[in-house]
């Protein structure tokens, strides 16, 4: 068994992404079905849930369902629609002994019942948890997401809600499925992919991204915590120059004083 990294005492993060790719590949190099990589998958979620606790990260944004992915095969979809009510019945315990808040971007009202119900179930029992929130993009696309802004942006200037003229970003995104939650400072994608496959575009504007070669499966704590620790290496301008940051950090204010 490989030794456990330690997790570093640095600043923790606000907000870490994750597209969780890999679990097909996984399962087939080792002649398995698909659906059981799908199976370790979802397991795996449980221990990256964990080491995001410890590193204090206050919000976990997973991909768990695509709009595109309604075109896979009819029989993987139900597969994943069983693992998905499945995780909901078995771990909200879990949820709510860790005060771990449920929430959900997309559009889960086109999610099969049975799923829908174990959702309002989860998210009602986690309504009022402050300190740590596990979001789940389900029936989830940023397109999608844009469109339904969009519209709902237009109706409420139809109703005279809104002025055009006012309009501004911090505005806009109220209308977005993640309104009141920070932007990721971190989106991670598995498995070797180096595409953001239309997920949160707007909101990871300026995060930092990691791409790692391990499938979801076997990405782990030790892998998480590497990407977490690589972050924390980089230096994060937002347009301004490497002096302008220096400048306005907190150790450059200290030192001032």
């Amino acid at each position: 068994m490989c030794a456990q990294r330690q997790i570093s005492q640095t600043p923790p993060l606000r907000h870490v992404a994750i597209i969780m790719d890999g679990n097909g590949r996984w399962a087939k190099s080792r002649g398995l079905p698909r659906i059981e990589g799908h199976r370790r998958g979802v397991e795996n979620v449980r221990e990256i849930l964990k080491a995001a606790q410890e590193l204090q990260i206050q919000h976990l944004t997973l991909f768990a369902f695509s709009v595109e992915n309604w075109q896979r095969p009819a029989e993987e979809i139900s597969a994943l629609m069983n693992l998905l009510e499945l995780f909901l019945s078995r771990n909200l315990k879990d949820l709510v002994k860790n005060k771990i808040r449920l929430r959900v971007i997309g559009r889960p009202e086109q999610l099969p019942d049975r799923v829908q119900v174990q959702l309002k179930k989860a998210l009602e029992a986690t309504k009022d948890f402050t300190d740590h929130q596990l979001n789940v993009a389900l029936n989830y696309g940023s397109r999608t997401e844009v469109l339904d802004a969009a519209r709902a942006y237009a109706e409420a200037v139809v109703r005279g809600e809104e002025d055009p003229q006012q309009l501004d970003w911090p505005g806009f995104t109220s209308y977005l499925y993640t309104d009141g939650i920070p932007d990721p400072d971190l989106l991670i994608r598995t498995s070797g992919e180096t595409r953001v496959s239309n997920f949160l575009l707007l909101q990871c504007a300026y995060s930092e991204m990691y791409f790692s070669p391990v499938n979801w499966p076997e990405f782990g704590r030790n892998e998480f915590i590497e990407a977490v620790e690589t972050f924390k290496r980089r230096e994060r301008r937002f347009g301004k120059t490497g002096e302008q940051v220096q400048a306005d950090s907190p150790e450059a204010a200290t030192l001032e004083r």
